[in-house]
């Protein structure tokens, strides 16, 4: 059996993959699902007929050039702490973690391609990039695409187009998304006008971890919610469309606060600052919500000198099962909160309070 901690990059290199527009789009991400011709859906299979169907879907996908020397595992052989982390980093469901025999992971190295087996679909493969790389995302995982279904039959009818377990996904079984940090429109109050004008337009925003979720350290996972009735490129050029209004929509949010109240702005920032540089105890949402703040802080240039990279691994280490994991296998709530805060104050011990630039006297009465 494998190890998945071995096989993950470390957090700090993670943090430092870059993209386009990094600094709102955190990552982009697009998902296919697909099912295999006259087998019953995960949801309906029996234990012996997904055990069936791993079994013929694993060694096709890793057959695949992208996935040589992947990580491939079957469920119920990996620890649950360890699904967790997978979870953390955006690389499986939470409904996928809660899976035992008959479902599967497939990852490649160098994490750019996650396939889920027996999820909701028989598969749900995504191909994930740093930045706003939509289009990059959708050319990588349809020609993966392609090369699998040459390998597999998958179930497909000529006027639904792809079969799947749920009907939303229905037609091109597509799911494009994009996860976007968006603290000034958030300070600024306008995150909810934004969220509906969105869903007006049939997109879906939801939180941290996808549906049901929150937005925890203002992030928010943006993507299509019908797949049928419109093709792929269509789809993701729409999302590109209104993921460029909301980037410049965060932009103006955040240059009209600093305009307009630049105390309010430093004033959260510095809390944030003064919270996570000197507390010693402090929870999960906690940790994300101030990081956020000091992210914002980052990239207004306030911490000269730091990188940003630096709260992207906090925001990933200072989550619960990566907490567990670099400490021990077993904390209690109250453990990880303690360990939490002595980890942050450590990484920022280096990292001098924000500069505030002085504004200059109003001279215009």
């Amino acid at each position: 059996m494998r190890d998945l901690h071995a096989f993950l990059s470390p957090p700090a290199e993670t943090a430092r993959r870059h993209g386009p527009h990094d600094r709102i789009v955190m990552s982009s991400r697009v998902r296919l699902a697909r099912n295999l011709k006259d087998a019953a859906f995960p949801g309906w299979a029996k234990k012996t007929e997904r055990v069936r169907i791993l079994d013929t879907v694993r060694p096709a996908v890793e057959s695949i050039p992208e996935m040589k020397d992947a990580f491939s595992e079957a469920m119920d052989n990996i620890a649950a702490l360890d699904k967790q982390i997978l979870v953390e980093r955006h690389l499986i469901s939470r409904e996928h973690a809660a899976k035992q025999a008959g479902s599967g992971l497939v990852l490649n190295h160098e994490e750019t391609f996650s396939v889920m087996i027996n999820e909701e679909d028989h598969l749900r493969m995504q191909a994930l990039r740093p930045g706003l790389q939509l289009r990059q995302a959708w050319n990588a995982i349809d020609t993966f695409d392609s090369a699998l279904e040459k390998k597999l039959d998958y179930a497909f009818d000529s006027d639904l187009g792809y079969l799947t377990a749920c009907p939303t996904n229905l037609g091109t079984g597509i799911r494009v998304s994009a996860m976007l940090h968006l603290p000034g429109l958030v300070l600024g109050e306008q995150i909810n006008p934004i969220i509906q004008s969105v869903n007006k337009l049939g997109l879906a925003v939801r939180g941290l971890y996808g549906e049901g979720t929150e937005a925890l350290g203002n992030v928010f996972q943006v993507s299509n919610q019908m797949t049928l009735g419109e093709n792929e490129s269509a789809i993701v050029e729409r999302l590109e469309k209104v993921l460029a209004q909301i980037i410049e929509h965060e932009e103006n949010a955040r240059q009209i606060l600093l305009e307009k109240k630049p105390k309010t702005v430093y004033n959260h920032i510095g809390r944030a600052y003064g919270i996570l540089a000197n507390a010693h105890s402090i929870s999960s949402k906690e940790t994300m919500n101030l990081l956020s703040l000091l992210r914002l802080g980052v990239d207004l240039s306030l911490f000269p000198g730091v990188e940003r990279s630096l709260v992207d691994e906090l925001f990933l280490i200072t989550q619960p099962a990566h907490l567990q994991k670099q400490f021990s296998d077993k904390l209690s709530a109250e453990e990880r909160d303690l360990m939490r805060a002595d980890m942050v104050r450590d990484r920022l011990k280096n990292v001098s309070r924000p500069v505030v630039k002085a504004r200059p006297p109003n001279t215009s009465n």
